[in-house]
């Protein structure tokens, strides 16, 4: 083993993320201008770092094997990552870089594609370790106080982290490394030598305080050979993606994350006074949610702040004392609107941009041009956009959105909306944009060169596979997204299948679908002639086996089908005409069997009552037969739920209807009555509050028998109201 040249090697022990270590990684490149500097990432990477001036952090290096870009890495950076400092800082002084761990073109094909730094590699957390020696029960706040918080100026810190790393790996000792560790570390020294003989008198390294050891001396190169020879290797292809502080934070399970992105952002960014700006911003946030707080509220804030700080031994206030401060005076304790405010924050979600020049596949290229024409610019915050299919633009945007779902990047998820509208020109969409949209862009790829045809061949491809159900929501989501060659081959597919296919719940699934995609062929200028044909084909099928499908059926599969009947139902009256003619026919005659589920018959009454098929006589005498001492009261509850499920209004409206359920139910012996109330209190709590208070009033007040008791007038209490409108009235008052 040889020491290194500490003269003209420099080695910069950081942690990954934090504003102390990137601020003393600038300062020490200042103080030692480096004829280069290697930092620990992808040699891969090399190649994408012309394009470091023009990213706006957070970014991410992205290294994905082109066979599987599924199989990918990723080197996250926000403004106060020490690495990124260093890039920013070379790019700025025209210093040559290079990364130095070990490639992702053996990372990814040895099935290591985990890029979570040192922290998550060991088996005791070395901050752990030196937090407990100072006295911490905290690695977290120890590491804040002694090193994020540091500001500008003092002496570095890197010698004294470089000798409590040898001490922490020398306790650590008997646990051995894993193999990827050294691997990772021989090729940093394999590195670190080349440049070393390229003739660099200042070299400046930035890598995991926890490799800093291992660097110090340099053991033969035949070592480090030989333990990195023969390993696998595949072809990958690196570039720069946006990143989000959300994705920074170790909460979203990212090992190497920090707890507080925004907190570390602010504190990094903000020259001076961090603690006071940060608890003004919170004020502001609180006005702008109408809470009053004043300056005097900031003031007194800070002041608890430094009292805290003081008495927990901190060296300045942290975030644990901006939180009890925010809470105790800005909210004035009331501690979930301080959260609110206080989370939103400590994350401070921003989305990284990268330039255009950057390397990209066809298919990212298309959807940025696509993103840039129709003004959808992507966002870390949820955003609603409204559209108005009737527009040319925003019809282009929905198609779209649709298009990426279909690829499986859901960037916009329909949501309902907040506008009551009975016509299909207008959609609600929830945007948000995740950085690993990125590679499931990359990844889709697969399918081609463009959104459209990436789309259209991912949908003739699922076709192949897809059951009736699945085809028929397959081929509407192929209208919404304006597919016309995969809609094409999709309603090919769904003739064959819909002729193949003899299961009733199937075909009834499958009807909605086609429905509502027979129903969008005005708005989508789709032809719908064939939807329709096939729909009322589907039908035909439905009614012609739907007394036999609901004979004999389980509980279970009772309600699945009293579910699958409602949806057709929907889906009939999309259709209208002799489908909506021939569906209720269908319903009329399997209304009276006996051999049916109680919940189904119940659901089909309901269905025939409410389209004017049954008299309320007929529904009256079909229910007193229902709750006849003969029917088992299971089967009576059951009936009574599949009709009024979800709906109360009509028990309120029909009092004759509720006075029936109402007998039959004071008519039951205990042990039956115990039976059917788990079901009965699932059907009435499934009404509005108001529903079921309506009920009781007409229960109460004896409106079953046909009449409201009169009621007692308090004529003292009525005095002063009478007095008030015989004023009104001009009237003579008497005591």
């Amino acid at each position: 083993m040889a020491p290194i040249d500490t003269e003209r090697v420099h080695l910069l022990g950081i942690r990954h993320h934090g504003p102390g270590s990137a601020r003393a990684v600038r300062a020490e490149l200042r103080r030692l201008r480096p004829d280069v500097i290697l930092i620990e990432g992808p040699p891969e990477a090399d190649a994408l770092l012309e394009h470091v001036p023009g990213l706006e952090p957070p970014v991410a290096l992205l290294a994905y094997d082109q066979a599987a870009p599924s199989r990918a890495a990723i080197w996250p950076f926000a403004v106060f990552s020490p690495e990124w400092q260093a890039l920013r800082y070379a790019a700025a002084h025209g210093i040559p870089v290079r990364f130095c761990d070990l490639p992702a073109a053996h990372t990814l094909a040895l099935d290591e594609p985990d890029t979570d730094h040192e922290e998550s590699r060991v088996r005791v957390d070395p901050l752990s370790v030196l937090a407990e020696a100072a006295g911490y029960d905290d690695a977290e706040r120890w590491w804040d106080d002694v090193i994020e918080q540091r500001r500008d100026g003092g002496p570095s810190p890197f010698p004294a982290i470089a000798e409590a790393m040898v001490a922490v790996r020398a306790e650590l000792a008997p646990d051995p490394e894993t193999e990827r560790e050294a691997r990772r570390e021989a090729h940093m020294r394999k590195v670190l030598r080349a440049t070393l003989r390229a003739g660099y008198e200042r070299i400046a390294v930035v890598c995991g305080a926890w490799h800093v050891p291992a660097l110090l001396d340099l053991p033969p190169a035949t070592a480090d050979t030989r333990l990195l020879r023969g390993l696998a290797k595949t072809k990958v292809a690196a570039t720069w993606i946006p990143w989000t502080h959300g994705r920074l934070a170790a909460a979203t399970g990212y090992r190497a994350g920090v707890r507080s992105p925004g907190w570390y952002h602010h504190l990094f960014t903000v020259p001076d006074r961090p603690v006071e700006r940060w608890l003004t911003e919170a004020a502001r946030q609180l006005r702008d949610n109408d809470q009053p707080v004043s300056s005097s509220h900031v003031i007194e804030a800070v002041r608890l702040c430094e009292a805290l700080a003081a008495l927990r031994g901190r060296p300045l206030p942290g975030l644990e004392e901006i939180a009890d401060a925010t809470s105790a005076v800005l909210c004035e304790g009331a501690e979930l609107r301080a959260r609110l405010v206080h989370d939103a924050m400590v994350v401070g979600e921003r989305l990284g941009t990268v330039p255009p020049t950057t390397p990209t596949v066809p298919l990212q290229r298309d959807l940025a041009l696509h993103q840039k024409r129709l003004r959808l610019k992507p966002e870390a915050l949820e955003r609603e956009l409204v559209l108005d299919l009737r527009e040319e633009r925003d019809r282009e945007r929905s198609a779209l959105l649709h298009r990426l779902n279909l690829l499986g990047i859901p960037w916009g998820t329909r949501t309902r909306d907040s506008v009551r509208s009975r016509g299909t020109f207008r959609e609600t969409w929830t945007l948000r944009w995740e950085p690993e949209y990125d590679i499931a862009v990359i990844e889709a790829s697969r399918w081609g060169t463009t959104v459209t045809a990436a789309a259209t061949a991912c949908v003739h491809d699922r076709a192949q596979h897809a059951d009736l159900p699945t085809l028929t929501s397959l081929l509407e989501d192929s209208l919404l997204a304006d597919l016309p060659e995969a809609v094409t081959g999709t309603v090919a597919q769904l003739a064959q299948r819909a002729a193949e296919d003899t299961d009733i719940q199937r075909l009834m699934r499958a009807l909605p679908p086609l429905a509502r995609s027979a129903r969008y062929g005005n708005v989508r200028r789709f032809d719908a002639k064939a939807l329709r044909t096939i729909a009322t084909e589907l039908l035909s099928r439905i009614c012609a086996g739907l007394a036999l499908a609901v004979t004999g059926l389980s509980d279970d599969a009772a309600t699945a089908v009293t579910t699958d009947i409602d949806t057709t139902h929907t889906a009939v009256i999309l259709l209208g005409g002799d489908a909506e003619t021939e569906w209720l026919d269908t319903l009329e005659a399997v209304a009276p069997r006996e051999n049916i589920p109680g919940r189904i018959s119940g659901r089909i009454h309901r269905i025939l009552y409410d389209s004017g098929r049954l008299t309320a006589d007929t529904l009256h005498q079909r229910l007193s037969q229902i709750s006849s001492p003969g029917t088992p009261p299971d089967r009576t509850a059951a009936w009574i739920e599949g009709f009024v499920a979800n709906n109360g209004l009509l028990l309120v409206h029909d009092t004759a209807l509720l006075t029936l359920i109402d007998r039959w139910l004071t008519s039951l012996n205990e042990s039956a009555f115990i039976t059917v109330l788990p079901l009965l209190r699932r059907t009435f709590g499934s009404f509005q509050p108001a529903e079921r208070r309506a009920i009781a009033q007409h229960v109460i007040h004896g409106s079953l028998d046909g009449h409201t008791p009169d009621q007692p007038v308090d004529t003292q209490q009525a005095a002063p109201a009478v007095a008030t409108v015989a004023t009104l009235l001009g009237l003579p008052t008497h005591p």
